[in-house]
């Protein structure tokens, strides 16, 4: 067969697995957004028989053939097609390095720790979780001596899992920034005794008038709602299954209106970068954003960087005004500002402001190294979650339903996950500084038209889809390697600004 042939095999195979793919996910989808709740059984069921076509489409003997022999003609191949062959032969590889049972365990493991762990939650009970995350550590030190059986330091390999390139070595630079900078900032809020004024965030906001703020914050931001619609869920998320195809969820509180706003936009950011990912990339397994951090920085930018700045929120806050005269009838723009921008340490990650957000992750990211190195038991690790909070944010975990139990990622096995959050975050920083030497971001603010910063960030990474690993997006698009000084150095300007320090 020539090899244009098995190129055509190639990509028709491949667009089978993501048609698989699409089917699962709209299913998934539905199950969080509208499905009736007796409807769970039967769509486990289709949903099992799905997933066994998309694995016999994975592990086809025929494919990984193909996959081989594109791989020995990589020099000839374009640019795409390699790195298409590169994602997917990476993926065969690492499947037949793992032992079936290894797999059935880990999915066993996984599903009882789910159980325990909510129950322990609900309980406040530890020692219910014990033995099943116990259990997990030991599974994914061994799955990452599988994987990678050379890498001395097997934390790096379950980092890579998320972060491809991502290392202990590179983290420890970034987390020790934030440790100098940062926690003595947090500090020193804490006890100037300013507080702004927040009493208007938390009235009553009628559902259907946060509705309407909803699709007036997609349409600032230039959401094309032809191809992105925005549903109600628990806990909200966004999937995709082209770029044609986004699905953005918020979560409704009636006395907190801060929550969906920045829920809304904070997922209106994670659309936008699918949303312009290139045509070509539409059945490619390379048409999604590059990587977690990376997708989480464009979230976190058009949350943090862009919504809680002073021009957007001199922006949106007429129609915030419009929408609640009641409610913000004696508030000001700049109360309103002050008010979503309050630091304050907390107990929970996903309530946690901008500025001690990553205080958080630092703790988990401190007990993971730990855990899969073997130099904490799973005895003493609530212990430390409890002092690491102390030191960090200076505060006390009254329970660990609110402190080590709180998160469900060690339950579900996503060990090495966390350090994607705070990565993201900073890599937002770096990235705003590169787009406001070509784009003056408060004049777009003004005008209330993102299209020129959009066309930008489409030009310089979203079209790429996963073309390329976070490392050469950041290069592309900042022209520099990561450097956490642009993430402390923003925050440190802005929170003392906000407290006058």
């Amino acid at each position: 067969m020539k090899l244009e042939e098995k190129v055509v095999q190639f990509k028709e195979h491949q667009k089978k697995m993501r048609a698989y793919e699409h089917a699962l996910g709209l299913m998934q989808y539905d199950a969080a957004t509208g499905m009736p709740s007796g409807a769970s059984d039967t769509l486990s069921d289709t949903m099992g028989v799905l997933s066994g076509e998309q694995y016999k489409l994975t592990v086809d003997k025929g494919f990984k053939e193909l996959l081989h022999d594109l791989s020995d003609c990589k020099a000839d191949l374009d640019f795409q097609t390699r790195r298409e062959v590169e994602e997917l032969l990476e993926e065969q590889e690492k499947m037949e390095k793992v032992p079936e049972e290894e797999v059935v365990a880990a999915e066993m493991a996984q599903n009882d720790a789910n159980h325990y762990w909510k129950i322990a939650k609900d309980t406040n009970d530890y020692e219910t979780f014990k033995p099943y995350l116990k259990n997990l550590i030991e599974i994914k030190k061994r799955y990452a001596k599988y994987i990678k059986p050379e890498e001395k330091n097997l934390y790096n390999t379950l980092l890579n899992e998320f972060e491809k390139g991502m290392t202990v070595e590179q983290l420890e630079p970034f987390f020790s920034d934030l440790r100098e900078k940062l926690v003595p900032l947090v500090k020193a809020i804490s006890e100037c005794g300013y507080a702004p004024r927040e009493d208007f965030l938390h009235q009553k906001f009628s559902i259907p008038a946060q509705r309407k703020l909803s699709e007036y914050a997609m349409d600032v931001m230039g959401i094309d709602k032809t191809r992105c619609t925005i549903k109600d869920t628990e806990h909200p998320f966004t999937i995709e299954f082209s770029k044609n195809d986004v699905r953005i969820t918020t979560k409704y509180l009636e006395d907190d209106l801060a929550s969906n706003l920045y829920s809304v936009i904070h997922e209106s950011g994670h659309a936008l970068y699918e949303l312009n990912v290139g045509d070509n990339l539409i059945h490619s397994v390379l048409g999604h954003g590059a990587t977690t951090a990376t997708h989480e920085s464009q979230s976190r930018m058009w949350e943090n960087n862009i919504g809680r700045s002073m021009p957007f929120i001199e922006l949106i806050f007429p129609e915030i005004r419009k929408l609640f005269p009641d409610q913000m009838g004696d508030v000001s723009a700049e109360e309103f500002y002050r008010g979503v921008n309050i630091a304050r340490p907390s107990l929970i990650r996903t309530d946690a402001d901008e500025l001690t957000y990553s205080m958080h992750i630092m703790v988990r990211y401190e007990l993971e190294k730990l855990m899969i190195a073997g130099d904490i038991s799973v005895d003493e690790i609530p212990g430390e979650w409890n002092r690491l909070y102390k030191e960090y944010l200076g505060i006390d975990v009254p329970d660990d339903t609110r402190g080590v139990l709180q998160d469900a990622h060690w339950a579900g096995g996503a060990y090495g996950y966390f350090p994607s959050y705070a990565v993201g975050n900073a890599y937002s920083a770096q990235i705003v500084n590169a787009v406001s030497k070509h784009v003056d971001i408060a004049e777009c603010c003004r005008k209330g038209d993102f299209t020129q910063m959009v066309s930008w960030l489409t030009e310089k990474m979203y079209q790429y889809g996963m073309l390329y690993t976070s490392e050469e997006i950041l290069q592309h698009v900042c022209g520099e390697t990561f450097d956490p000084a642009y993430y402390t150095g923003y925050l440190t300007e802005k929170f003392t600004g906000l407290y006058g320090l």
